[in-house]
Protein backbone atom coordinates (compact mmCIF):
# COMPACT_ATOMS: atom_id res chain seq x y z
CA UNK A 1 0.00 0.00 0.00
CA UNK A 2 1.27 3.49 -0.89
CA UNK A 3 1.44 6.31 1.67
CA UNK A 4 0.68 9.91 0.60
CA UNK A 5 1.70 13.25 2.11
CA UNK A 6 -1.45 15.05 3.00
CA UNK A 7 -0.02 18.38 2.02
CA UNK A 8 1.64 17.64 -1.33
CA UNK A 9 -0.21 14.42 -2.30
CA UNK A 10 3.10 12.62 -2.87
CA UNK A 11 3.77 9.11 -1.54
CA UNK A 12 5.33 9.18 1.81
CA UNK A 13 8.26 6.77 2.38
CA UNK A 14 8.75 4.88 5.55
CA UNK A 15 12.24 4.75 7.04
CA UNK A 16 14.49 2.14 5.34
CA UNK A 17 12.46 1.97 2.17
CA UNK A 18 15.49 1.93 -0.22
CA UNK A 19 17.32 -0.63 1.84
CA UNK A 20 14.29 -2.90 1.79
CA UNK A 21 14.07 -2.71 -2.02
CA UNK A 22 17.77 -3.49 -2.39
CA UNK A 23 17.53 -6.54 -0.13
CA UNK A 24 14.53 -7.81 -2.08
CA UNK A 25 16.30 -7.51 -5.42
CA UNK A 26 19.41 -9.28 -4.18
CA UNK A 27 17.31 -12.08 -2.70
CA UNK A 28 15.45 -12.53 -6.02
CA UNK A 29 18.68 -12.77 -7.99
CA UNK A 30 20.19 -15.30 -5.59
CA UNK A 31 17.02 -17.38 -5.66
CA UNK A 32 17.06 -17.51 -9.46
CA UNK A 33 20.68 -18.62 -9.56
CA UNK A 34 20.05 -21.37 -7.00
CA UNK A 35 16.94 -22.57 -8.87
CA UNK A 36 18.82 -22.85 -12.16
CA UNK A 37 21.58 -24.79 -10.46
CA UNK A 38 19.18 -27.18 -8.75
CA UNK A 39 16.73 -27.95 -11.58
CA UNK A 40 19.02 -30.37 -13.49
CA UNK A 41 19.70 -32.35 -10.32
CA UNK A 42 15.99 -32.61 -9.58
CA UNK A 43 14.63 -33.37 -13.10
CA UNK A 44 17.69 -34.89 -14.77
CA UNK A 45 19.49 -33.63 -17.87
CA UNK A 46 16.89 -31.52 -19.63
CA UNK A 47 17.39 -30.90 -23.34
CA UNK A 48 15.83 -27.97 -25.09
CA UNK A 49 14.97 -30.10 -28.15
CA UNK A 50 14.44 -33.90 -27.98
CA UNK A 51 16.81 -35.56 -30.46
CA UNK A 52 15.35 -39.05 -31.10
CA UNK A 53 18.31 -39.61 -33.39
CA UNK A 54 19.15 -43.13 -34.48
CA UNK A 55 22.75 -44.23 -34.21
CA UNK A 56 23.50 -46.42 -37.20
CA UNK A 57 26.34 -48.90 -37.26
CA UNK A 58 29.60 -47.54 -38.63
CA UNK A 59 31.66 -49.16 -41.32
CA UNK A 60 31.50 -49.75 -45.04
CA UNK A 61 27.85 -50.74 -44.98
CA UNK A 62 24.94 -48.30 -45.01
CA UNK A 63 26.97 -45.31 -43.72
CA UNK A 64 25.20 -42.27 -42.32
CA UNK A 65 27.30 -40.06 -44.60
CA UNK A 66 27.63 -36.29 -44.13
CA UNK A 67 25.86 -35.16 -40.96
CA UNK A 68 25.30 -31.67 -42.32
CA UNK A 69 21.61 -30.84 -42.15
CA UNK A 70 20.88 -33.99 -40.08
CA UNK A 71 17.36 -34.09 -38.67
CA UNK A 72 15.67 -35.54 -35.63
CA UNK A 73 13.65 -37.95 -37.79
CA UNK A 74 14.83 -41.58 -37.51
CA UNK A 75 13.08 -42.68 -40.70
CA UNK A 76 14.79 -39.93 -42.69
CA UNK A 77 18.18 -41.09 -41.44
CA UNK A 78 17.37 -44.74 -42.17
CA UNK A 79 16.22 -43.88 -45.69
CA UNK A 80 19.38 -41.85 -46.29
CA UNK A 81 21.65 -44.61 -45.02
CA UNK A 82 19.91 -47.71 -46.39
CA UNK A 83 18.32 -46.29 -49.55
CA UNK A 84 21.53 -46.45 -51.64
CA UNK A 85 21.75 -50.21 -50.95
CA UNK A 86 18.24 -50.85 -52.32
CA UNK A 87 17.94 -51.65 -56.02
CA UNK A 88 15.29 -52.21 -58.64
CA UNK A 89 15.27 -55.50 -60.54
CA UNK A 90 13.68 -55.85 -63.98
CA UNK A 91 12.78 -59.23 -65.50
CA UNK A 92 13.10 -59.43 -69.29
CA UNK A 93 11.81 -62.29 -71.45
CA UNK A 94 11.44 -63.04 -75.15
CA UNK A 95 8.11 -62.02 -76.63
CA UNK A 96 6.71 -61.86 -80.10
CA UNK A 97 7.22 -58.52 -81.83
CA UNK A 98 5.51 -56.82 -84.75
CA UNK A 99 6.29 -57.85 -88.34
CA UNK A 100 7.55 -61.27 -87.30
CA UNK A 101 10.42 -59.99 -85.20
CA UNK A 102 11.27 -60.93 -81.65
CA UNK A 103 12.90 -59.26 -78.73
CA UNK A 104 13.22 -59.01 -74.97
CA UNK A 105 10.46 -57.24 -73.09
CA UNK A 106 10.25 -56.31 -69.45
CA UNK A 107 7.54 -58.56 -68.04
CA UNK A 108 7.90 -57.73 -64.37
CA UNK A 109 9.92 -55.90 -61.79
CA UNK A 110 10.72 -56.03 -58.13
CA UNK A 111 13.26 -54.91 -55.58
CA UNK A 112 16.43 -56.19 -53.99
CA UNK A 113 19.22 -55.12 -51.68
CA UNK A 114 22.98 -55.31 -51.85
CA UNK A 115 24.32 -57.82 -49.33
CA UNK A 116 27.97 -57.79 -50.48
CA UNK A 117 29.23 -54.54 -52.02
CA UNK A 118 32.70 -55.83 -52.85
CA UNK A 119 31.42 -58.73 -54.94
CA UNK A 120 28.17 -57.17 -56.16
CA UNK A 121 25.82 -59.75 -54.63
CA UNK A 122 22.16 -58.73 -54.42
CA UNK A 123 19.33 -60.55 -52.62
CA UNK A 124 15.78 -60.67 -53.98
CA UNK A 125 12.80 -63.02 -54.20
CA UNK A 126 12.80 -65.98 -56.55
CA UNK A 127 9.44 -64.92 -57.98
CA UNK A 128 10.96 -61.59 -59.05
CA UNK A 129 13.45 -63.25 -61.43
CA UNK A 130 11.61 -66.47 -62.37
CA UNK A 131 11.92 -67.20 -66.08
CA UNK A 132 14.13 -64.18 -66.75
CA UNK A 133 16.29 -64.28 -69.86
CA UNK A 134 17.83 -60.96 -68.90
CA UNK A 135 18.03 -59.25 -65.52
CA UNK A 136 18.70 -55.54 -65.18
CA UNK A 137 19.55 -53.92 -61.85
CA UNK A 138 18.79 -50.22 -61.29
CA UNK A 139 21.06 -48.53 -58.75
CA UNK A 140 20.36 -45.46 -56.64
CA UNK A 141 22.91 -43.41 -58.61
CA UNK A 142 20.99 -43.96 -61.86
CA UNK A 143 23.08 -46.76 -63.33
CA UNK A 144 21.27 -49.66 -65.04
CA UNK A 145 23.49 -52.74 -65.06
CA UNK A 146 22.95 -56.22 -66.49
CA UNK A 147 23.08 -58.87 -63.77
CA UNK A 148 23.67 -62.60 -63.79
CA UNK A 149 21.71 -65.10 -61.74
CA UNK A 150 23.94 -66.66 -59.08
CA UNK A 151 21.32 -69.01 -57.68
CA UNK A 152 17.61 -69.28 -56.97
CA UNK A 153 15.43 -71.46 -54.79
CA UNK A 154 11.68 -71.67 -55.31
CA UNK A 155 11.23 -73.65 -52.08
CA UNK A 156 12.22 -70.57 -50.07
CA UNK A 157 11.40 -67.91 -52.69
CA UNK A 158 14.95 -66.56 -52.43
CA UNK A 159 17.43 -65.63 -55.14
CA UNK A 160 20.83 -63.96 -55.48
CA UNK A 161 21.97 -62.00 -58.53
CA UNK A 162 25.34 -60.37 -59.15
CA UNK A 163 26.57 -57.27 -60.97
CA UNK A 164 30.13 -56.85 -62.21
CA UNK A 165 30.32 -53.07 -61.82
CA UNK A 166 30.85 -52.64 -58.06
CA UNK A 167 31.99 -49.02 -58.11
CA UNK A 168 30.71 -47.08 -55.09
CA UNK A 169 28.30 -49.79 -54.01
CA UNK A 170 26.86 -49.73 -50.49
CA UNK A 171 25.73 -52.91 -48.72
CA UNK A 172 23.08 -53.29 -46.07
CA UNK A 173 23.68 -54.37 -42.51
CA UNK A 174 21.91 -57.54 -41.39
CA UNK A 175 20.02 -57.61 -38.09
CA UNK A 176 18.70 -60.44 -35.93
CA UNK A 177 15.08 -61.26 -36.75
CA UNK A 178 14.88 -63.82 -33.93
CA UNK A 179 14.63 -61.06 -31.30
CA UNK A 180 11.90 -58.96 -32.91
CA UNK A 181 9.14 -57.62 -30.69
CA UNK A 182 5.54 -57.01 -31.70
CA UNK A 183 5.03 -53.26 -31.95
CA UNK A 184 8.66 -52.56 -32.87
CA UNK A 185 8.87 -49.82 -35.53
CA UNK A 186 10.14 -50.79 -38.99
CA UNK A 187 10.77 -49.22 -42.39
CA UNK A 188 10.13 -50.84 -45.79
CA UNK A 189 12.11 -49.63 -48.81
CA UNK A 190 11.50 -50.75 -52.37
CA UNK A 191 10.22 -50.03 -55.87
CA UNK A 192 6.43 -50.41 -55.80
CA UNK A 193 5.17 -50.08 -59.35
CA UNK A 194 8.65 -50.12 -60.85
CA UNK A 195 11.45 -47.64 -61.38
CA UNK A 196 9.07 -44.67 -61.45
CA UNK A 197 8.63 -45.04 -57.69
CA UNK A 198 12.13 -46.28 -56.88
CA UNK A 199 13.20 -46.50 -53.24
CA UNK A 200 9.82 -45.55 -51.84
CA UNK A 201 9.85 -45.51 -48.04
CA UNK A 202 6.93 -46.68 -45.90
CA UNK A 203 6.79 -47.08 -42.15
CA UNK A 204 4.92 -49.21 -39.68
CA UNK A 205 5.42 -51.71 -36.91
CA UNK A 206 5.89 -55.43 -36.45
CA UNK A 207 2.25 -56.49 -36.32
CA UNK A 208 3.03 -60.12 -35.52
CA UNK A 209 5.66 -62.83 -35.89
CA UNK A 210 5.44 -66.53 -36.77
CA UNK A 211 2.73 -66.05 -39.40
CA UNK A 212 2.09 -68.86 -41.89
CA UNK A 213 1.06 -68.25 -45.50
CA UNK A 214 0.10 -71.12 -47.77
CA UNK A 215 2.20 -69.79 -50.66
CA UNK A 216 5.04 -71.77 -52.21
CA UNK A 217 8.30 -70.41 -50.86
CA UNK A 218 6.81 -68.26 -48.13
CA UNK A 219 5.24 -71.38 -46.58
CA UNK A 220 8.75 -72.55 -45.66
CA UNK A 221 9.08 -69.80 -43.05
CA UNK A 222 7.36 -68.34 -40.04
CA UNK A 223 6.87 -64.88 -41.51
CA UNK A 224 6.97 -61.36 -40.10
CA UNK A 225 3.70 -59.45 -40.43
CA UNK A 226 3.85 -55.66 -40.75
CA UNK A 227 1.45 -52.81 -41.43
CA UNK A 228 4.12 -50.90 -43.38
CA UNK A 229 2.72 -50.56 -46.91
CA UNK A 230 3.92 -53.45 -49.11
CA UNK A 231 2.84 -53.21 -52.75
CA UNK A 232 3.61 -55.02 -56.02
CA UNK A 233 7.23 -54.22 -56.79
CA UNK A 234 8.27 -54.20 -53.12
CA UNK A 235 9.03 -57.92 -53.34
CA UNK A 236 12.66 -58.61 -52.54
CA UNK A 237 13.25 -55.27 -50.84
CA UNK A 238 14.37 -54.92 -47.23
CA UNK A 239 12.35 -54.48 -44.07
CA UNK A 240 14.60 -52.44 -41.78
CA UNK A 241 14.60 -51.80 -38.03
CA UNK A 242 15.35 -48.47 -36.36
CA UNK A 243 19.04 -49.37 -36.12
CA UNK A 244 19.20 -49.39 -39.91
CA UNK A 245 19.53 -53.19 -40.05
CA UNK A 246 17.69 -55.49 -42.44
CA UNK A 247 15.45 -57.82 -40.44
CA UNK A 248 13.23 -59.10 -43.23
CA UNK A 249 12.76 -59.54 -46.98
CA UNK A 250 9.42 -58.13 -48.14
CA UNK A 251 7.65 -60.89 -50.03
CA UNK A 252 3.85 -60.82 -49.91
CA UNK A 253 0.74 -58.96 -48.87
CA UNK A 254 -2.88 -59.82 -48.20
CA UNK A 255 -4.81 -58.50 -51.19
CA UNK A 256 -8.25 -59.69 -50.12
CA UNK A 257 -10.91 -57.03 -50.39
CA UNK A 258 -11.44 -55.23 -47.11
CA UNK A 259 -7.96 -55.99 -45.76
CA UNK A 260 -5.31 -53.29 -45.40
CA UNK A 261 -1.90 -53.08 -43.82
CA UNK A 262 -1.10 -56.80 -43.93
CA UNK A 263 2.31 -57.24 -45.50
CA UNK A 264 4.66 -60.14 -44.89
CA UNK A 265 8.44 -60.55 -44.89
CA UNK A 266 10.81 -63.50 -44.70
CA UNK A 267 12.89 -63.22 -41.49
CA UNK A 268 16.49 -62.44 -42.44
CA UNK A 269 17.99 -64.80 -39.83
CA UNK A 270 16.04 -67.71 -41.35
CA UNK A 271 16.89 -66.67 -44.91
CA UNK A 272 20.67 -66.21 -44.49
CA UNK A 273 21.61 -69.93 -44.53
CA UNK A 274 19.91 -70.35 -47.90
CA UNK A 275 21.39 -67.08 -49.22
CA UNK A 276 24.88 -68.24 -48.25
CA UNK A 277 24.34 -71.55 -50.02
CA UNK A 278 23.20 -69.80 -53.18
CA UNK A 279 26.32 -67.62 -53.15
CA UNK A 280 28.77 -70.39 -52.28
CA UNK A 281 27.33 -73.28 -54.31
CA UNK A 282 24.93 -71.73 -56.80
CA UNK A 283 22.09 -73.76 -55.37
CA UNK A 284 20.40 -74.46 -52.04
CA UNK A 285 20.13 -77.91 -50.53
CA UNK A 286 17.21 -79.03 -48.39
CA UNK A 287 16.21 -82.25 -46.64
CA UNK A 288 13.74 -84.43 -48.52
CA UNK A 289 11.88 -87.73 -48.65
CA UNK A 290 12.18 -88.22 -52.43
CA UNK A 291 8.44 -88.29 -52.99
CA UNK A 292 6.12 -86.23 -55.16
CA UNK A 293 3.14 -84.67 -53.36
CA UNK A 294 -0.17 -83.85 -55.04
CA UNK A 295 -1.11 -80.27 -54.00
CA UNK A 296 -4.74 -80.87 -55.01
CA UNK A 297 -5.29 -82.94 -51.88
CA UNK A 298 -6.94 -80.39 -49.61
CA UNK A 299 -8.50 -80.53 -46.17
CA UNK A 300 -11.94 -80.13 -47.78
CA UNK A 301 -11.36 -83.09 -50.09
CA UNK A 302 -10.02 -85.18 -47.22
CA UNK A 303 -13.10 -84.37 -45.14
CA UNK A 304 -15.41 -85.50 -47.94
CA UNK A 305 -13.56 -88.81 -48.10
CA UNK A 306 -13.41 -89.22 -44.37
CA UNK A 307 -9.62 -89.16 -44.48
CA UNK A 308 -7.23 -87.05 -42.39
CA UNK A 309 -5.62 -83.85 -43.64
CA UNK A 310 -2.06 -84.31 -44.81
CA UNK A 311 0.26 -84.61 -47.81
CA UNK A 312 -0.92 -87.05 -50.49
CA UNK A 313 1.91 -89.08 -52.06
CA UNK A 314 1.54 -89.07 -55.85
CA UNK A 315 4.85 -90.81 -56.61
CA UNK A 316 7.72 -92.42 -54.74
CA UNK A 317 11.25 -92.25 -56.16
CA UNK A 318 12.68 -95.72 -56.70
CA UNK A 319 15.53 -96.44 -54.34
CA UNK A 320 14.88 -93.28 -52.35
CA UNK A 321 14.61 -93.08 -48.56
CA UNK A 322 10.81 -93.04 -48.58
CA UNK A 323 10.59 -96.23 -50.62
CA UNK A 324 13.19 -97.90 -48.42
CA UNK A 325 11.11 -96.95 -45.37
CA UNK A 326 7.98 -98.50 -46.90
CA UNK A 327 6.11 -95.36 -48.00
CA UNK A 328 3.89 -96.01 -51.04
CA UNK A 329 1.93 -94.11 -53.67
CA UNK A 330 -1.48 -92.96 -52.34
CA UNK A 331 -0.20 -92.80 -48.75
CA UNK A 332 -1.18 -89.72 -46.78
CA UNK A 333 1.61 -88.27 -44.64
CA UNK A 334 0.02 -86.76 -41.54
CA UNK A 335 2.90 -86.10 -39.11
CA UNK A 336 6.67 -85.58 -38.94
CA UNK A 337 8.09 -86.40 -35.51
CA UNK A 338 4.63 -85.93 -34.03
CA UNK A 339 3.98 -82.53 -35.66
CA UNK A 340 0.76 -82.37 -37.69
CA UNK A 341 0.98 -82.00 -41.46
CA UNK A 342 -2.05 -80.29 -43.02
CA UNK A 343 -1.01 -80.16 -46.69
CA UNK A 344 1.94 -80.31 -49.08
CA UNK A 345 3.29 -76.91 -48.03
CA UNK A 346 3.03 -77.92 -44.40
CA UNK A 347 5.18 -80.98 -45.16
CA UNK A 348 7.86 -78.78 -46.71
CA UNK A 349 7.80 -76.35 -43.79
CA UNK A 350 8.19 -79.17 -41.26
CA UNK A 351 10.98 -80.91 -43.19
CA UNK A 352 12.93 -77.65 -43.40
CA UNK A 353 13.44 -77.82 -39.65
CA UNK A 354 15.91 -80.65 -40.26
CA UNK A 355 19.06 -81.28 -42.27
CA UNK A 356 19.99 -83.90 -44.88
CA UNK A 357 21.07 -87.00 -43.02
CA UNK A 358 18.67 -86.51 -40.11
CA UNK A 359 16.28 -89.38 -39.32
CA UNK A 360 12.61 -88.54 -38.69
CA UNK A 361 9.50 -90.51 -37.83
CA UNK A 362 6.76 -90.15 -40.44
CA UNK A 363 3.14 -90.96 -39.58
CA UNK A 364 1.31 -92.48 -42.55
CA UNK A 365 -2.42 -93.00 -43.15
CA UNK A 366 -3.05 -96.02 -45.41
CA UNK A 367 -6.12 -98.25 -45.87
CA UNK A 368 -7.88 -96.55 -42.95
CA UNK A 369 -4.97 -97.38 -40.67
CA UNK A 370 -2.11 -95.33 -39.24
CA UNK A 371 1.47 -96.56 -39.24
CA UNK A 372 4.80 -94.95 -38.37
CA UNK A 373 7.99 -95.35 -40.36
CA UNK A 374 11.54 -94.10 -39.83
CA UNK A 375 13.07 -92.18 -42.75
CA UNK A 376 16.60 -90.79 -43.21
CA UNK A 377 16.34 -87.51 -45.10
CA UNK A 378 18.39 -86.94 -48.24
CA UNK A 379 19.67 -83.77 -49.90
CA UNK A 380 17.42 -82.14 -52.48
CA UNK A 381 18.94 -79.38 -54.56
CA UNK A 382 17.05 -76.26 -55.54
CA UNK A 383 15.90 -76.12 -59.13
Amino acid sequence: MSYYNDKNNYPRRRPGFFSTIAIALISALLGGVIAVALVPSIYGNIQQTPTNQVVLNNGATTPTGNTEGITNFPVAQIAKATGPAVVGIANFRSTGAMFGGSGLTEVGSGSGFIIDAKNGYIVTNNHVITGAEKIVVSLADGRNINAKLVGADKRTDLAVVQIADTLNLTATQQGDSSILQVGEPVVAIGNPGGQEFARSVTTGVISATNRILEIEGEASFNLIQTDAAINPGNSGGPLVNYQGQVIGINSAKNQEQGFEGMGFAIPISDALPTIKQLIEKGYASHPGLNVQIDPRYTAEYASQKGWPAGAYVAKVTLGGPAEKAGIRTADILTKINGKDIKNSLGLTRELFKYKPGDTVTVTVFRDNKTVEVSVTLVEIKSQ
